[in-house]
């Protein structure tokens, strides 16, 4: 959890953009509980970090995912190539 603090020194946490996203076009999968965990690249400004999150909803090319540290959650969306499932580790 201490490099996720670290990391997150290095600015804000990056996450898709709506036009990257495409909501309108693409459909959205919401996953009930309890989640899929998965390890994700994700980036504070400049700082990428390998998390454990959870995958909290998709598209056909990007996931919503949620992770923890120290009591803060954190909530981003990053491309679907950029997680995979804990077990395939």
């Amino acid at each position: 959890h201490r490099s996720i603090l670290k990391a997150a020194e290095a600015g804000p946490l990056q996450s898709l953009t709506d036009r990257e996203l495409n909501l309108r076009e693409r459909p959205v999968t919401i996953y009930p509980r309890p989640y899929t965990k998965v390890r994700a690249w994700v980036r504070f400004g400049p700082e990428a970090i390998r998390v454990d999150a959870v995958l909290l909803r998709s598209t056909p090319t990007a996931a919503g995912i949620g992770f923890k540290a120290e009591g803060q959650t954190f909530r981003c969306w990053v491309w679907g190539n950029a997680i995979s499932p804990l077990d395939e580790e």
